[in-house]
């Protein structure tokens, strides 16, 4: 993150935009009604993140907080946490009936007492017992939670070994060795104390928030699953530990299609950093030969947000990382065996988006045409002039960005037409996505800096058809077999997985099961295909991350489906 707030940096931004309209491969979704509407109050979803600010412009205060959507209790829809800095962070229990949402506020009976200045929060079934756990990054002690399976949660933090202290951000939890037990990486920050604060100021001259090159970055960690319920360091024995930047963002995922699930950072005004795994329990940093760790202008820009999909339907996964305000957000493109080419600029990303600074993000088909599109959650990180002369509190808020993939490379800025909910400035942080209400498509919970929280529920996406897919596994491997949404299941929800949709009237589709991605946050683990206008049950093959190959024939769509590789 770094200072360079200038007023024709936004006057550049719309003219560039306006220039570059791509040519539309399709109409967007009606507008009889709002794709997008926040049903955060009438849903009960009542959550107000506090930074503690006092005016000595601590760098924690800006950083954070994240959101995680999640079944804890196995019933079959989304539960909610909300990472809080000053003070206990919040469990939310999705009660949802008849397609109308309800929350309960459950934190207290869970058991979740989190002790830090909270940033960040990953899930993943660490025991594979069947029910998801969560794991908490702050400024301060990390914490991992384990849940019971009767709506409670114990901290297991010390006796597993993953109660680390510094400042963490963003973790994600993914098998590394193929032994079907999720791992842990840790992804931290900088080397910061509140007492040793440097001063720093903005152009104006004001005192201002600091960049990160001001601290020494703080090594990130990667964690061993043993298998009994605790975890070894192998941070230095996996070679992860040799390089560093300071981690906002990190994903999982297979880049090279070898069949080892990889790793991709997002540095903080440092070159990022793409980890192929070697199979021998250690990591190759390649970013650099890849092209991600820098532009195509050879940058380290301030990485945030970062997640991987397959934006332009070939089968492999490609990377978008947001970026400060007068930097544009970067997409690479894998052109395969980890080859990428920085097409920002030419798929009208980077200048729509110059005039804000992106954290949580994603790719989703928000309209279930079968095209993953974009969503940004925007808040500046050093002080906005014009809202510091117009003597704001809190000037650093910003407005959301949505992006709709025309299918040839380019990206349409859809914002004004998503909803009032956009048109809101806030401090965006976290965001985390998932059909929360199950009706086929997906919505958002965005987590505010010293703001409340947002439920975006999608009101456009399930008029095209679509399929979930809820992948499952366990001790015993049982045949492929199916359910509805709702019922419990059994066993340890599965991520790593990709997901191959084949269709004879229309492309084949890749997609992955993936918990991780965006800014601090942790995603809805289903697989959600929108499959556009198309009424043909597909062929689907899933490749586990053992790779292990099923494949279901005809399969019903517009429902969720749970299998068992």
């Amino acid at each position: 993150m770094r200072v360079g707030v200038y007023p024709w940096l936004a006057l550049l931004a719309s003219m560039l935009s306006a220039c570059q309209t791509p040519p539309d491969r399709g109409q967007p979704p009606p507008q009889d009604a709002a794709w997008f509407t926040d049903a955060a109050s009438d849903a009960g979803l009542t959550f107000t993140h506090v930074n503690g600010m006092s005016g000595g412009h601590f760098m924690t205060e800006i950083i954070g907080s994240g959101v995680a959507l999640f079944d804890y209790d196995n019933d079959g829809d989304l539960d909610v946490f909300l990472v809080q800095s000053q003070g206990p962070s919040t469990l939310f229990r999705n009660d949802l009936a008849g397609g109308v949402l309800h929350f309960t506020d459950v934190t207290a009976a869970s058991g979740i007492v989190t002790k830090g200045y909270g940033m960040g929060v990953a899930t993943g079934d660490f025991d594979n017992d069947g029910f998801v756990d969560l794991y908490v990054t702050s400024f301060g002690t990390n914490q991992l939670f384990h849940n019971n399976g009767n709506g409670t949660f114990t901290d297991v933090s010390k006796r597993s070994g993953t109660d680390i202290s510094g400042w963490s951000v963003s973790a994600t939890f993914f098998d590394y060795d193929r032994d079907g037990w999720p791992d842990l990486f840790v992804g931290n920050y900088l080397q910061y104390r509140v007492d040793e604060t440097t001063k720093c100021f903005s152009p104006s001259g004001a005192v201002d928030y600091c960049t990160p090159n001001t601290y020494r970055a703080q090594p990130s960690r990667l964690f061993h699953n043993t298998h009994d319920g605790t975890f070894t360091d192998v941070t230095a024995r996996s070679r992860i530990g040799a390089e560093y930047g300071p981690a906002l963002g990190v994903t999982a995922a297979d880049f090279d299609g070898d069949g080892w699930v990889d790793l991709y950072v997002a540095n903080d005004s440092q070159p990022n950093q793409l980890w192929l795994n070697q199979h021998d329990g250690t990591f190759k940093n390649v970013a650099l030969s890849a092209g991600v760790a820098l532009t195509a202008e050879g940058k380290a820009e301030a990485s945030m947000g970062v997640d991987a999909g397959d934006a332009d339907n070939d089968g492999d996964e490609d990377l978008f990382v947001t970026e400060q305000t007068g930097e544009g957000h970067n997409l690479y493109i894998n052109n395969r065996k980890t080859a990428f080419e920085d097409q920002s600029a030419r798929s009208g990303l980077a200048s729509a988006s110059l005039a804000h600074t992106g954290f949580g993000t994603a790719w989703f088909d928000y309209d279930n045409d079968g095209w993953l599109d974009l969503l940004t959650v925007n808040g500046a990180v050093q002080t906005i002039q014009a809202l510091a002369q117009a003597h704001d509190p809190f000037p650093l808020h910003q407005t959301k960005q949505l992006f709709r993939n025309l299918g040839n490379g380019r990206f349409e800025d859809v914002t004004a037409r998503a909803g009032a909910v956009f048109t809101l400035s806030e401090v965006g942080r976290g965001a985390a996505f998932g059909d929360i209400d199950n009706d086929g498509d997906t919505d958002i919970v965005v987590s505010n800096n010293n703001g409340p929280a947002r439920l975006l529920v999608n009101n456009v996406g399930n008029k095209k058809h679509w399929l979930g897919l809820n992948l499952v596994g366990g001790p015993e491997r049982a045949a492929p077999q199916r359910q509805s949404v709702g019922r419990p299941f059994q066993g340890r929800q599965i991520t790593g997985a990709r997901v191959e949709i084949i269709r004879t009237g229309s492309p084949t589709l890749w997609r992955r099961a993936r918990a991780d991605g965006s800014y601090a946050s942790a995603n809805d683990a289903r697989v959600l295909v929108g499959l556009g206008d198309s009424t043909e049950a597909p062929t689907i093959r899933v490749y586990g991350p053992d790779r292990r190959v099923t494949e279901l024939k005809n399969v019903a769509i517009d429902r969720y489906i749970t299998v068992t590789p």
